[in-house]
């Protein structure tokens, strides 16, 4: 399925998604940011949100004082990244790029972030290598990786059919969020249906997305970072970090061995 379509689609209400999408935003920025000055002391820090959609982190983390720059395969959602951080007064360029392919120069950021199940949209071993590789390249030595996904060792064991609906209330009324999976005869990839239910006057609007995923367990996605070159690979589970997903941190080895273990 067409993921550059699935969030060009969604831009416009993405934020529907979450029941208080400033609130998640301001969240989820302190998390990863509480992560990224752990491992590289005080920024601020020059930072590559290279899956970031509508801004979900990249203005989190821009409004802590990091400098970052946000790109995505979808041009409607760093549009509206775009949109967002000025209405913020915030400093976010932003470009439509590919994960697998950057339009950076080597060692151009100290960190990477690569957050919210995006990588896991890329379905084959050799895609999910040449985003890491890539991610390698651009960070400066001893820069950090900081990657989120689904906890897919425990959704591979009990491979859900659906997820919870979500409720937002806003101006307009409730929005109702939830999910359909559709599992792949591989028992790895699947079809995630996004309905959302939006009110118009006294009845309801739906409106349906459609996405395909690779359920990567941890071990499995630390493997390929460290495939690419990418050391000290650590998962750090959300009762620890504050965020909504597990996170992946890994850093670029360094010349004076930071990130060589």
């Amino acid at each position: 399925m067409d993921t550059r379509g699935f969030y060009d689609e969604l831009a416009d209400r993405y934020d529907l998604v979450y029941a208080d999408w400033d609130a998640s935003v301001a969240r989820q920025g302190r998390a990863l940011d509480a992560l990224l000055t752990a491992a590289l002391g005080p920024g601020p820090h020059t930072v590559l949100d290279n899956a970031c959609g509508i801004g979900t982190q990249s203005l989190g983390l821009a409004a802590l004082g990091h400098r970052v720059t946000g790109t995505d395969l979808s041009p409607a959602s760093v549009a509206r990244a775009a949109r967002e951080a000025a209405q913020r007064s915030l400093t976010l360029p932003v470009a439509a790029a590919d994960m697998r392919s950057l339009p950076f120069a080597d060692a151009s950021f100290d960190a990477v972030v690569c957050a919210d199940n995006a990588l896991p949209h890329l379905l084959t071993a050799e895609d999910v290598r040449a985003a890491l590789a890539e991610t390698r390249r651009v960070l400066r030595p001893g820069g950090l990786l900081l990657l989120s996904t689904r906890p897919y060792g425990e959704l591979l064991r009990t491979r859900p059919q659906s997820e919870a609906p979500r409720v937002r209330t806003g101006p307009d009324g409730r929005t109702i969020t939830f999910q359909l999976w559709h599992w792949h005869a591989d028992g790895e990839r699947y079809d995630l249906e996004l309905f959302q239910l939006l009110p118009t006057g006294d009845t309801w609007a739906t409106q349906t997305s459609s996405a395909t995923y690779w359920a990567l367990p941890q071990e499995r996605t630390a493997g390929f970072a460290r495939e690419a070159g990418l050391r000290e690979t650590l998962w750090h589970a959300p009762a620890d970090t504050g965020f909504l997903q597990p996170v992946l941190t890994a850093r670029r080895p360094g010349p004076t061995g930071q990130g060589d273990s």
